[in-house]
């Protein structure tokens, strides 16, 4: 099913129900939001976007955004969401190789590929909305793909995650059945970028006919987050880590301590036992852990906010450790090598089967098939399972650093490294940081190397938070017999005290 039908019959019901919000200022009912979107969807058809065809959105945060982007579902097109802290030459390669057929983008995005694209506020985005659009959602069959998600590779590119109109539902429905119920009289907050999860949410809010908000700074900032939850109430968001840390801080500062967020959904990365129990000491139980990726979005464990909340409990303290219970649509299992599920306490690959899990790789058979087995997805995690279900993560996929709830995948840092004429050999690695989670750190082996110059060559290159905040210049390498870079001697090595 269209997920813009659920726009559609929301705004059927209840039309006058305020929608979208900048700050506190209210934009549309939902009404408006619905006439916007179709009308959208119309301007697309006359531009020569049919269904089926893709149309990414670079943007950062604003209402316009979900204009679009069921404006694109309206149209019966997919959506390729795409990271606006991305360098304008990933930008591009993203959207060349998903063959979309327009962008969506900020003026002065950086995007040199020659696609026809319409920035928010221009008279193209008003020549957009000029005439109304369907009555209708064009009519979507269950495997039409609608989201076209890209997520950085081990090899180096990333890969694009093709999201069917079922996916999209059962992820939903699971947000609503195990994360959070919503109501009329919530507000989706969206503080971080709606290109992922917190984008993701908008979904159910819509289902429900709840208010959606893009802060006035279109980002993250604690003290104007309290501001709004504070004047709109009954606040939802999703939060990485390293935000909720940050709620922490400048509730500790300023002695505010959160008056009107109900649900924090954190995720993206591993929260320590200290931080969330401090956090909760000072929110209150409004906190609720989500476990996925971009290929089964969002939904492959979670723990309750009771679950979190639930101190009396013997187990209470493993159980916050953990990543939470499998989702009601999907299995989970922990498996070796060949996929044969592992005993409780057991460390092996999670592995995920269900409704929300991918259709595949976009033009990409091979990654599919060495990811997708027998129905299960390869997440590329280790974990545990222990004998109730909790799923505790023991490592990520063997190379990603996780920054700022964002992953980032060492080979591609490195590729971009060694383009550098003075660079030999490189090899990057995550530090463990209690704020970031990690920091990216590069040795790197060359003659007359500076920092800066390597900084430089970066900038032209990938976007600033893959590049690393701390270097080490070596003379060599440690490999193993077949030429292989040992990254844990390189973490041993970090460990080490500093000499001297």
């Amino acid at each position: 099913m269209n997920p813009a039908l659920w726009l559609k019959r929301t705004a059927d019901l209840s039309p006058s129900a305020p929608a979208l919000f900048q700050g506190q200022q209210c934009l549309a009912d939902y009404a408006a939001f619905r006439d916007q979107a179709a009308a959208f969807a119309e301007g697309l058809k006359r531009r020569g976007i049919a269904p089926g065809d893709r149309v990414a959105i670079f943007m950062k945060n604003c209402t316009d955004y979900l204009v679009a982007e069921f404006g694109i579902w309206w149209a019966g097109a997919v959506v390729v969401p795409v990271n606006a802290k991305l360098h304008g030459a990933e930008a591009d390669w993203i959207t060349e190789n998903s063959g979309a057929k327009l962008v969506i983008a900020a003026e002065g995005a950086g995007l040199s590929r020659g696609l026809p694209q319409i920035a928010p506020g221009s008279s193209g985005w008003a020549e957009m909305l000029s005439q109304p659009g369907s009555a209708e959602p064009h009519e979507m069959g269950p495997e039409a793909a609608c989201w076209l998600f890209y997520t950085s590779g081990t090899t180096g590119r990333p890969k694009g995650v093709i999201l069917t109109a079922a996916n999209l539902g059962a992820a939903t429905s699971d947000y609503l059945a195990d994360v959070d119920q919503v109501f009329a009289e919530d507000v989706a907050l969206y503080a971080a970028p709606m290109s992922h999860g917190a984008g993701f949410y908008c979904l159910p809010h819509v289902v429900r006919g709840a208010r959606h908000c893009v802060p006035e700074s279109g980002g993250f900032e604690p003290a104007e987050i309290f501001d709004l939850a504070e004047a709109l109430g009954r606040i939802h968001m999703f939060a990485a880590p390293t935000m909720v840390k940050r709620l922490t801080a400048e509730a500790r500062a300023s002695g505010r301590r959160g008056q009107g967020l109900r649900s924090v959904i954190y995720g993206g990365g591993p929260m320590y036992l200290a931080d969330i129990t401090e956090a909760q000491q000072i929110f209150g139980d409004i906190f609720i852990q989500i476990y996925g990726q971009g290929e089964c979005p969002m939904t492959i464990t979670t723990l309750s906010r009771a679950e979190v909340a639930d101190h009396s409990h013997p187990e209470w303290q493993s159980r916050l450790g953990s990543v939470g219970r499998a989702f009601t649509s999907v299995q989970v299992r922990v498996a070796d090598a060949q996929g044969r599920p592992l005993p409780p306490g057991e460390i092996g690959e999670i592995l995920v089967k269900g409704a929300p899990v991918m259709a595949g790789y976009w033009q990409n058979d091979k990654a599919t098939a060495e990811t997708i087995r027998d129905g299960w997805l390869r997440t590329g995690d280790m974990g545990a399972l222990d004998g109730a279900g909790y799923l505790t993560l023991h490592d990520r996929s063997k190379d990603v650093i996780i920054t700022g709830g964002t992953n980032v995948y060492p080979r591609e840092v490195e590729e971009a490294l060694l383009t550098h004429p003075g660079v030999v050999e490189v090899s990057v690695i995550g530090r463990p940081d209690p704020e970031w989670g990690e920091n990216i750190v590069a040795f790197v082996v060359g003659e007359a190397l500076q920092v800066s110059d390597l900084e430089a060559h970066l900038a032209a290159r990938i976007a600033r938070f893959k590049r690393p905040k701390e270097w080490h210049f070596v003379t060599e390498l440690p490999k193993n017999n077949y030429g292989k870079i040992l990254k844990t001697e390189l973490r041993e090595r970090l460990k080490a005290p500093v000499a001297g």
